[in-house]
């Protein structure tokens, strides 16, 4: 069985995520390190925002972490490489593709969480009270990646696969 990661950050550009990744290092760095490069070399405000970078890039395949830490993977990935790697290793970006594939017009941000809401799992369901808000964001955010990566548009009315 293959990890899927959750963490989601906000939508931004390939160059965005690219930056991100050239802030990591060749040579495998504590996770604090990284944190603080990512922090110093982009506009991450945070330590605690660094590290969710840190954590998409690995889910993306820009960073790797061996015994000795994270360090930045040389190869330049093309958008639709990217838009793959977060359909297979990010949950639930599968789930919403899906939904999206499955739709006869655009899907809003409210509908692709319904239609994944069950698959939710109930540990996370019981963590928090207000579990809803946080997965409702993750769904907006994946929507987000799948425009900014190419594999979706945004319209007025909401999101369809390209």
């Amino acid at each position: 069985m293959t990890v899927r990661y959750k963490i989601v950050p906000p939508a931004r550009d390939r160059a965005f995520l690219l930056a991100v990744r050239d802030a990591l290092p060749l040579v495998p760095g504590t996770v604090e390190d990284c944190c603080t490069r990512i922090r110093d070399r982009t506009d991450v405000p945070s330590r605690d925002a660094a590290r969710e970078w840190l954590t998409f890039c690995q889910a993306l395949g820009l960073a790797a972490e061996t015994e000795r830490g994270y360090h930045r993977l040389r190869e330049d990935p093309d958008a639709a490489t990217l838009a793959e790697r977060l359909v297979a290793n990010v949950f639930p970006a599968r789930e919403v593709r899906d939904a999206l594939a499955a739709a006869d017009g655009p899907v809003t941000a409210d509908a692709a969480f319904e239609a994944v809401r069950e698959t939710v799992p109930h540990w996370e369901r019981s963590r928090s009270p207000d579990w809803e808000t946080t997965w409702r964001e993750r769904v907006a955010n994946l929507l987000d990646w799948l425009v900014a990566l190419g594999a979706a548009t945004a319209t007025g009315d909401g999101y369809r696969l390209r």
